[in-house]
């Protein structure tokens, strides 16, 4: 008896979250006031600033460390040429 209503709890809680995924989301500010239109596009442009600026810092961070790598290469090869002579 309690699996069954163990069995039965599961499936009601994976029925809520199915349905939750069909509601439309709504975004707040805060302080429980759904925002408008303008207010929503106003934070997506907002947010995907902040994406781009946070992938082109990731770049240069990349861009940066590929430079020292190859530098660091370069120094070694340049070090194993030397010692040759």
């Amino acid at each position: 008896m309690a699996m069954r209503s163990l069995a039965r709890r599961v499936s009601l809680i994976r029925e809520m979250e199915g349905s939750r995924r069909m509601i439309p989301r709504y975004f707040s500010d805060g302080k429980g006031r759904v925002l408008g239109e303008e207010e929503r596009a106003a934070e997506n442009v907002y947010i995907q600033k902040m994406e781009r600026e946070r992938l082109e810092k990731q770049r240069a961070r990349a861009e940066k460390e590929r430079a020292a790598a190859e530098k660091e290469k370069s120094e070694k090869k340049s070090e194993g040429e030397t010692h040759k002579d």
